[in-house]
């Protein structure tokens, strides 16, 4: 669990930091010490949901992308994404296959 407290952590930084914010300004958003924002970041302490959920506001980012690095940063935000997410998500495997495929042809063509 430590793990997933450290890059939690690591994650919050980096987006405080993208956004241009000191850990004083982030903790007077979500209403804690800077020592709690501290604490976060150095993967020394969790956070709870309500916490999360007021973090990623704070850092205008959807909670998942304290997760993980592998969402670009606010993409989950836009409303393309959603939709063609949650088109995606009633496709199977094969279906999936094949458009994966397709989006890397599109893709190649534009470089």
């Amino acid at each position: 669990m430590s793990d997933l407290k450290r890059r939690f952590g690591h994650l919050v930084a980096a987006h405080r930091r993208r956004s241009g914010m000191t850990q004083q300004r982030l903790a007077e958003l979500v209403d804690v010490s800077v020592d709690t924002i501290s604490k976060i970041e150095t993967g020394a302490s969790g956070a709870r949901f309500a916490l999360i959920e007021r973090l990623a506001q704070a850092l205008s980012v959807d909670p998942a992308e304290l997760f993980t690095t592998e969402i670009p940063s606010g993409i989950l935000r836009t409303k393309a994404y959603a939709e063609l997410a949650a088109r995606l998500a009633r496709l199977d495997d094969n279906d999936l296959r094949w458009i994966s495929d397709l989006i890397d042809v599109a893709l190649r063509s534009k470089h």
